[in-house]
């Protein structure tokens, strides 16, 4: 058995690893897209590095785009093979990959405009929405915690990675000329004792193990509660500067914890009266999802779900569905707050948030999760003065903060957690993934 990597090495966006087998037969990890990656990404979701129409079957980790966003475009190339996965990785993939061929559709013609005025060849989107459509019909739902084949000699089980609903380590059992090789690819990571979610579960020995290593060199802020930390940027924007609080959000996992936390403070009577926007129709999808779900949740939830029949529910909290009524949002000036998609902030809604409220000192851009370096959320994180959005030049004059408390991936401690269920005897290899290249030669030191 050989592996290649085709995307999250060295980085934190693009994840697909390719398993080619002594008999010739290809088992792809994820098929995930680049995001954030500034003039580059184009170029390095054009191609993926071998011919689609090889591989013989994929195996999915969890639904986020940069996991699951080049499956249209695998289907597109030829692939013709299974894809499994979750049933709640199934509900969630289908409603992203149907909401990422609009974006590329959008951003495309917006990119083109440009492109025409330069003289340059025009682009053509990754794949349309029919494309998305046409790859639905292959998926094919598990659940966790048995082993299922996926073709000859080869077993799959799935568990909890406690990452966002639906999330899963995958496990394979590949048996080649007599010979037995057990091979983990952990996804991502979730936290020990998530607000939400089940923590990470324990898993089988494995010879060989793929980790994600986002938050592989830092540990994420314990002393302080994400409700807590929430609020106070909720009191300092919205009350004392009577500004707006802009929260650039994944419309899966992030956005529930936004919601689960306003509401924890609105059930404590102390969340302010005012309008919380959630402007991404997506964001509203997954929302309805996740609720589909809750023997994933924690004991904490479920207990909390006998007096509160939505926890993700509350006063004041509005679902924005049309274009129209986003755009009315920035006509209204007073204090609210703005959940809205990308979470990198380089797509979607939230680019015309920051980019009608950044000039003023009243408001705050908080970033909750992680962001690629190139990207609009990433330079806002690392302090640029001056920033691009829609080919304009803006100051940063709005505050920025950040939330790292909030991150669905585990940290360092959490990493070495999920790993300490195996004999490190008879681990023969472990492969860092998922990580920046200085994040992941550090985690790499934790592990020696």
């Amino acid at each position: 058995m050989k592996i290649s990597f085709h995307g999250a090495a060295r980085t934190v966006t693009g994840s697909k690893h390719l398993l080619t087998l002594k008999n010739g037969k290809k088992i792809l990890l994820d098929c995930g897209l680049f995001q954030g990656m500034g003039k580059d990404t184009i170029n390095m979701n054009a191609a993926f590095g071998f011919d689609a129409s090889t591989i013989d079957v994929l195996v999915l980790s969890h639904a986020h785009i940069d996991h699951s966003g080049l499956i249209p475009k695998l289907v597109k190339e030829g692939f013709t093979g299974q894809i499994f996965c979750t049933p709640a990785t199934n509900d969630l993939t289908q409603i992203l990959l149907e909401d990422s061929a609009i974006i590329q559709r959008d951003d495309t013609k917006f990119i083109n405009k440009q492109r025409a005025r330069m003289g340059q060849p025009l682009i053509q989107p990754l794949y349309s929405v029919d494309d998305a459509t046409n790859s639905f019909k292959l998926f094919n739902k598990q659940e966790y915690n048995h082993w299922f084949k996926i073709i000859d000699d080869v077993e799959v089980m799935f568990t909890d990675a406690g990452h966002i609903i639906g999330s899963a380590a995958v496990h394979l059992k590949i048996m080649e000329n007599g010979k037995l090789t057990r091979l983990t690819f952990s996804g991502d990571v979730g936290r020990y004792g998530d607000m939400i979610l089940r923590s990470p579960e324990v898993f089988p020995q494995a010879d060989y193990i793929l980790i994600e290593s986002t938050y592989g060199n830092s540990l994420h802020d314990t002393v302080h509660s994400p409700t807590d930390t929430l609020e106070k940027w909720v009191t300092k924007t919205c009350v004392e500067k009577k500004g707006k609080l802009i929260i650039p959000s994944f419309s899966v996992g992030r956005t529930q914890e936004l919601l689960y936390s306003l509401n924890q403070l609105s059930l404590e009577n102390r969340l302010p009266k005012m309008p919380v926007y959630v402007d991404s129709p997506l964001s509203s999808e997954a929302t309805h999802i996740v609720k589909s779900y809750p023997k994933y949740f924690n004991k904490q939830v479920k207990k909390l779900l006998e007096s509160d029949n939505d926890p993700f529910d509350f006063p004041g909290l509005k679902f924005v569905a049309t274009v129209d009524e986003s755009k009315a949002i920035n006509d209204n000036h007073q204090p609210m707050i703005i959940i809205s998609a990308s979470g990198m902030a380089d797509a979607g809604r939230i680019k015309h948030h920051i980019k009608n409220n950044i000039s003023d000192r009243k408001n705050t851009i908080l970033l909750v999760g992680y962001c690629e370096p190139n990207s609009l959320g990433g330079r806002l994180m690392n302090g640029q003065q001056e920033v691009r959005i829609f080919g304009e030049e803006f100051s940063v004059i709005a505050e920025v903060g950040s939330m790292r408390s909030m991150s669905a991936h585990g940290d360092y401690d959490d990493l070495c957690q999920f790993l300490a269920c195996q004999d490190k005897a008879l681990v023969k290899q472990v492969f860092i993934v998922h990580g920046e290249e200085d994040v992941q030669f550090d985690f790499q030191k934790k592990l020696i």
